[in-house]
């Protein structure tokens, strides 16, 4: 496996490169994962973020590098426990919540190239509806 700490995110018709953060067993996870390519919605209780849903999946990680405060670029996970467990792309303002309450959620990656069409992204899953994500190492997408 490449130990590249860059990741390609092709959303909709936009490409962002992302960087790992210090959350080393989130990160270890979001690895094994790769390359990963689902479906992203827009957040029902959290503002401006666009997310996965898993539910009842259980990855089996601590809180670590947590946040109920992303800043747009910002890539959480949140393990599960409250709430379903969940991937959130922020693209705004985020106060990360369910319909239980607050939350926090692990920041593991940060868009660090793209960040000029986040929230063209985040309008395009608001207003048309779910997109395409893929994310892979950006050495692995060459």
């Amino acid at each position: 496996m490449s130990e590249s700490n860059t990741v390609l995110i092709t959303a909709g018709p936009y490409q962002f490169l992302a960087t790992f953060e210090q959350a080393p067993k989130t990160v270890e996870l979001f690895r094994s994962l790769l390359p990963y390519k689902q479906k992203i919605i827009h957040t029902r209780w959290s503002g401006e973020g666009l997310w996965i849903p898993l539910g009842e999946t259980q990855f089996g990680i601590p809180f670590e590098n947590h946040t109920s405060h992303p800043a747009p670029g910002d890539v959480l996970l949140y393990p599960g426990s409250f709430s379903e467990c969940e991937f959130l792309l922020c693209y705004g303002g985020v106060s990360f919540a369910s319909k239980m309450g607050p939350l926090a959620a692990n920041h593991f990656l940060t868009i660090v190239e793209g960040k000029e069409n986040l929230r063209a992204l985040g309008e395009l899953v608001l207003w048309k509806g779910a997109q395409d994500v893929m994310f892979e190492l950006a050495d692995d997408a060459k």
